[in-house]
């Protein structure tokens, strides 16, 4: 994503702040809220023209098209055109390198609160 880190940049310096500070169960909590504010509400996704409509609720106003249209592509996991709320969680875990450390822990945690695995 040529030119896209300028955005993105605001992820890697938030989202290690918020895991020291809410742990993995809050940092996946404000992730959920986040894909929430973003996704379009009839189809339950994030579309390209619902991240346009709703980023600046996030701080990602000054992104353009084709930076808004990379993140989709780069997180649509699923090839369908948009991000469901998985693919959104490990979008912005891939953003934030510094996370991919706690990353392990933090998909376990996640992974026995959606499946019951233990």
């Amino acid at each position: 994503m040529a030119g896209g880190r300028k955005g993105n940049d605001q992820f890697e310096d938030m989202l290690p702040l918020m895991a020291e500070r809410l742990g993995g169960e809050g940092l996946i909590g404000e992730l959920c809220k986040g894909f929430g504010l973003l996704m379009d509400r009839e189809k339950g996704v994030i579309t390209f023209d619902s991240l346009k409509k709703n980023s600046a609720l996030l701080g990602l106003q000054d992104l353009g098209d084709d930076e808004l249209e990379g993140m989709v592509r780069e997180g649509d996991l699923d090839r369908d055109g948009a991000l469901d709320q998985m693919e959104f969680c490990v979008l912005m875990f891939r953003l934030s390198p510094q996370l991919m450390d706690q990353s392990e822990v933090l998909l376990e945690y996640a992974l026995q609160q959606e499946f019951g695995w233990k």
